[in-house]
């Protein structure tokens, strides 16, 4: 097991927080930007839509 560098709860805080900078680094940065249909808020909009008429579907066929 690779040493600890700050505690266990820090370092977890630490790799999610740079994980997330990083996201959004990557997604505003203008040589990396994305259309904004293919942004995150976006596709997460599409895939919840998809998940209520995926479940709509279900309770009308019960």
């Amino acid at each position: 097991m690779p040493p600890v560098l700050l505690s266990r709860s820090m370092d977890t805080l630490l790799g999610i927080f740079s994980g997330f900078l990083a996201y959004y680094l990557h997604e505003t940065h203008p040589r990396t930007t994305l259309p904004p249909e293919q942004k995150l808020l976006p596709l997460l909009r599409w895939k919840w839509s998809k998940y209520q008429e995926r479940s709509q579907n279900l309770q009308s066929l019960q």
